[in-house]
């Protein structure tokens, strides 16, 4: 029998998520059953939603201010970033009002707390599944031909932002049970995502308006990084007309923005990590 001490309330952080698989799952099919409780149209909003946007951009950026005429196949350029932002947004979203949201489960029982988060971040990805099945059809009707380089990079975009929502869901479950304002700041930081990277709007107009500095400090962002992996990946092998490579993605993609948005959301996992150890003792007291 060891005579080691240990802290009530403490686990081994998101080790004890790999080992508690089991329990993840568990957590995943009681989110999606209470979410679409009394649903009529159940798992299908993962249709309808993000749909319903998709239109909205289309019409007020595609028709009326031009960006149909100024960038090739700007459907699917629009609909690859929609759909990215939409899980980045989903998931950090649930995973910060997880702890809160489970605060009866958690005074009950022990078990690891970051399968919460985490949970929510699953999720997202099951919600993300069928708009990205959406848009691979979408792909293929208009000559999409990937190779080896556009898969990795659909996997590494995915990868960053999962990583950044799994990251910051830590971070901010656990700050959201003691400050409940990390819910506003969370709210106003996702109101800025979408408008905050390529979505809407092609990176060349940000270098063209602000230069090449400001460019730079926008690329730092995992999010921007992202969001131009998946246009290589799924809006870059369906144009045709666009001959300059300059234009089709950012200058060193994958040489050097690459790197730097895996290592900045692989940081920002051990900042969350850090600050859920931080503060996860007291969860089941403040709750």
């Amino acid at each position: 029998m060891s005579s080691e001490l240990v802290t009530p309330g403490l686990g081994r952080g998101l080790r004890d998520v790999v080992r508690s698989r089991f329990l993840l799952k568990l957590l995943v099919a009681k989110e999606l059953k209470v979410r679409y409780r009394g649903s009529v149209l159940g798992l299908l909003w993962s249709y309808v939603k993000p749909g319903v946007q998709f239109i909205v951009f289309w019409f007020a950026l595609g028709v009326f201010l031009g960006m149909n005429d100024n960038t090739e196949n700007y459907p699917i350029y629009l609909f690859s970033g929609i759909i990215l932002i939409n899980f980045f947004t989903e998931a950090l979203g649930n995973a910060s009002r997880s702890i809160v949201g489970n605060g009866g489960l958690i005074k009950k029982i022990y078990l690891p707390r970051e399968l919460f988060p985490v949970a929510s971040v699953w999720v997202s990805a099951v919600h993300f599944v069928p708009q990205l099945v959406v848009l691979l059809i979408a792909c293929l009707f208009t000559g999409w031909t990937p190779g080896i380089l556009e898969l990795v990079a659909a996997v590494a975009g995915f990868g960053i932002v999962a990583l950044l929502a799994t990251g910051l869901g830590l971070f901010f479950g656990a700050a959201n049970v003691y400050f409940r304002d990390s819910e506003n700041f969370v709210d106003m930081l996702l109101m800025i995502a979408t408008w905050a990277s390529p979505v809407l709007y092609s990176w060349t107009m940000v270098r063209d308006t602000l230069g090449s500095t400001f460019l730079t400090l926008y690329q730092i962002n995992p999010l921007t990084i992202a969001v131009e992996l998946f246009h290589f990946a799924f809006w870059k092998p369906t144009t045709s007309a666009i001959t300059d490579p300059a234009v089709l993605s950012p200058p060193n993609l994958f040489a050097v923005w690459t790197p730097v948005g895996v290592f900045t959301a692989l940081a920002v996992i051990l900042l969350g990590q850090f600050t859920f150890r931080r503060l996860e003792g007291r969860f089941a007291q403040e709750l």
